[in-house]
């Protein structure tokens, strides 16, 4: 609708055209908004009540105006403020709340407040409504709460439709929960409670604050639904972890006779990519085409990051290229997405390309995705020299993103001290992501003194995650220590902790198939295990020996062997081969991370189903072909 009504025949003049319509006079006077003290000036009745000269002149200067805010024009505007300030209608209530939307709309924020103190504000809820918007937009945020108590308590104004929605964006920007249902406790009492836009806020205000169910109450609550309100709630179910239900949303949403918009495709697609759901957001990219919104980067821009977090890395570089207007979010997808692959070179050369060529400032998430890919190629020099380049000469201050990255490819290649000191020098508190990284890189190089260290801070910030007794407990074992690991696996006990069960999971035909160690509950259970017998004589013929370390029990060497064999990864590879024609890609999802005997066999697997075979582990994807990994054993 937008669009339309500008693209009309009232469309405001460019700012040359506001020069010519100003008088000669004004263009002449000083930019400054108050005219000098020696400036001659008519007598003017007391503020904002002086007289007009003529009323052509005053409709002339409203027109002007008018056109300056659509336009966005502050220079000329600023002229015509000054002139009205020396013909007296400087502080015509309806001039000056038009200068406030000019300076509010053109971001001069501290101009528009400047003139807004000096104002009557009695009835005017236009006026406030410009100033609370350019402060939920522009900032100071608080302000804009504060501005609308203020309006509250200024007498007899009454906030609108147009007040409610930046209020809520303000307690949304600021996770403001409290001030947002103060808000939302007044909405309920006046007749905006039905408005879509006051809704469409309050979700998202919700939503941002991390209270989803408040946010379904509101949309349950909500008779008349118009798009802006469905986005807003696939938006809140996509942005806190509830993919399923915002694909739930999207169908809901088509199915109630609601076109589906741009906002509600990125919304979906992004939430499909969370889900790790191809085939739905294949479905999404196939219905945006149809739709006509093909060309719009937005949509391509989350198409890449879906097929990137899906596995299908290689189409997100198409789209990428194909991007008529690579922005930071697009360069950053792209960058990340070769990161989770391990392309460690494609995510170099690509942020090489966006500093010299594209001449995009990267920001802190630039950085992870390349520190991401330096951990996952195993490139410590390289890591190094991106974190010294990112804090000194791009200023930006590390987050615990940042260290935890770079203290895993540390930890991961040995270098316990330089991760120590990294530790002891970082600005921001460790949190548990920093000493998991460091107690995995002790796990593959067998450090139990640091191991134990970073286990104690892991269980002083995390004392319920059964994760890191199980992962001390393995370490115990390998070096052999079984009394200490039986220990460890005793006080999960006492504590009441449970290990995560590992499960694997894969996708046909739009039906997601999961299995856990050792499953014999699927259907077609017999058929599995025959076809892994088939493959373990295959892979027995290569030389193949099972590595049984990963078992972390003291049992015997055959019993460790049929546990290997029965890992969950492997259950969801000899259906998916089972199940679908030879050479069909397979994309399996994991909740933990690939054994290493595992990934031995399924590099075998790759080799001899002349198969592409993607893992998608709890840190990163795994891409077997013909014999190989991407990882190139570094993970």
């Amino acid at each position: 609708m937008l669009p339309s009504m500008l693209s009309k025949s009232t469309a405001s003049p460019s700012p040359a055209r506001l020069y010519r319509l100003l008088p000669v006079s004004s263009l002449q006077t000083t930019s400054h908004l108050r005219p000098a003290p020696n400036a001659a000036s008519p007598t003017r009745s007391p503020a904002f009540l002086s007289p007009c000269p003529s009323p052509y002149s005053h409709n002339n200067y409203a027109t002007i105006l008018r056109s300056c805010v659509l336009s966005r024009a502050v220079r000329p505007g600023r002229q015509l403020h000054a002139r009205l300030l020396v013909s007296g209608l400087g502080l015509d209530a309806v001039l000056a709340t038009r200068l406030v939307d000019l300076y509010a709309s053109c971001g001069h924020v501290s101009l528009a407040r400047r003139l807004f103190d000096e104002m009557p504000k009695q009835g005017n809820v236009f006026l406030w409504n410009v100033l609370i918007r350019a402060y939920a937009r522009d900032g100071p945020r608080e302000a804009a709460i504060e501005l609308y108590r203020a309006m509250l308590a200024y007498g007899s104004m009454e906030p609108d439709n147009f007040t409610y929605p930046p209020v809520l964006k303000a307690c949304a920007a600021l996770l403001d929960l409290s001030a947002g249902r103060e808000v939302h406790d007044r909405v309920m009492r006046t007749s905006w409670a039905a408005d879509v836009f006051v809704c469409a806020g309050l979700i998202d205000m919700y939503a941002k604050c991390g209270c989803v169910n408040e946010a379904w109450a509101v949309f349950d609550g909500t008779t008349v639904r118009d798009a802006v309100v469905w986005n807003s709630m696939i938006t809140a179910c996509g942005q806190n972890g509830r993919p399923a239900e915002a694909l739930a949303l999207c169908r809901n949403m088509a199915a109630e006779g609601i076109a589906p918009t741009i906002v509600t495709l990125v919304s979906a697609i992004s939430a499909a990519a969370d889900a790790a759901a191809l085939p739905r957001g294949r479905e999404l990219h196939g219905y945006g085409w149809r739709r006509g919104f093909g060309s719009q980067d937005k949509l391509k821009t989350s198409l890449l990051d879906m097929y990137a977090k899906s596995g299908w890395v290689t189409v997100a570089r198409v789209l990428f290229e194909q991007l008529l207007h690579r922005d930071l979010i697009s360069w950053n997808a792209m960058i990340c997405g070769f990161g989770m692959h391990g392309h460690a070179d494609h995510a170099f050369e690509l942020f090489s390309r966006m500093r010299s060529e594209a001449q995009v400032i990267p920001d802190h998430i630039t950085f992870v995705g390349v520190l991401s890919a330096c951990n996952h190629g195993g490139m410590v020099q390289e890591a190094k020299e991106v974190f010294d380049l990112m804090v000194t000469v791009y200023s930006i201050k590390p987050t615990v993103q940042h260290y935890t990255c770079l203290v895993d490819v540390l930890g991961h290649s040995g270098r316990f001290k330089e991760a120590s000191d990294v530790i002891k020098g970082m600005l921001v508190k460790p949190d548990s992501g920093i000493w998991g990284a460091l107690l995995n890189g002790c796990k593959i190089h067998k450090n139990v003194e640091l191991a134990e260290l970073a286990l104690h801070k892991l269980i002083e910030l995390e004392p319920e995650d059964a994760g890191n007794y199980v992962l001390l407990s393995n370490i115990y074992a390998q070096s052999g220590k079984w009394e200490e690991a039986a220990r460890v696996r005793k006080l999960m006990t006492n504590r009441g902790l449970k290990k995560i069960i590992a499960c694997s999971w894969i996708e046909l035909k739009g039906k997601s198939h999961g299995f856990l160690v050792g499953d014999a509950s699927h259907p077609r259970s017999d058929e599995i295990y025959e076809e892994l017998e088939r493959l373990e004589g295959l892979i027995s013929q290569t030389g193949y020996v099972p590595d049984t370390t990963p078992v972390f029990h003291n049992v015997e060497a055959d019993e460790k062997r049929n546990m290997v064999w029965g890992h969950s990864e492997r259950l969801a590879i000899a259906f998916g081969l089972i199940s679908t024609p030879p050479g069909t890609k397979l994309l399996v999802t994991k909740n933990l991370r690939v054994c290493e005997d595992c990934h031995v066999v399924i590099k075998l697997i790759s080799q001899i189903e002349q198969r592409e075979i993607i893992i998608r582990d709890v840190n990163r994807f795994h891409h077997f072909v013909n014999g190989e990994c991407s990882c190139k054993d570094h993970w």
